[in-house]
C-alpha cells in the first residue's frame, strides 16, 4: 500500500517539532549553564558510565561458557574496543572495530 506525500510531510513535520522541542526544552527549563542544579550536573558525569555498563551486562549476559565457542567472539570483540577506545578516544572507531572483529569471529569460530 503506497503512502501519499501528504502523510509523509506530516510525519516529517511532526517528527522535525518534537525533536526541536525536546533538545530545546533543557534551555528553555535552565536558561543556561548557570541556571542548571548541580544533580543535573552529577548526573551528566556519572550517568554516560553507568549507562556504558549496564550495556555491556546486557551484550554479555547470554554467553554460553559451556559449550564452543565459550563466549570467546564476544569477549575478544569487547576487549578490541577497551582497548582501541583507550589507545584512541574514537568511540565510533572502537565501536565500529569492535562490531567487525565480532562478525569475523562469529564467523570463523562458527566452523
Amino acid at each position: 500500500m503506497p503512502v501519499s506525500v501528504g502523510y509523509s510531510i506530516a510525519v516529517f513535520a511532526v517528527v522535525a517539532i518534537v525533536t526541536y522541542f525536546t533538545r530545546s526544552l533543557p534551555f528553555v527549563v535552565f536558561g543556561g549553564k548557570k541556571g542548571v542544579p548541580k544533580i543535573v550536573i552529577y548526573l551528566g558525569q556519572v550517568l554516560p558510565s553507568a549507562i556504558i555498563a549496564v550495556l555491556i551486562v546486557y551484550c554479555l549476559k547470554s554467553i554460553n561458557i559451556t559449550s564452543a565457542p565459550f563466549g570467546l567472539p564476544e569477549i575478544i570483540s569487547s576487549l578490541v574496543v577497551a582497548a582501541l577506545h583507550l589507545w584512541r578516544k574514537n568511540t565510533l572507531l572502537s565501536i565500529a572495530a569492535g562490531t567487525v572483529c565480532y562478525m569475523i569471529l562469529i564467523r570463523v569460530m562458527a566452523v
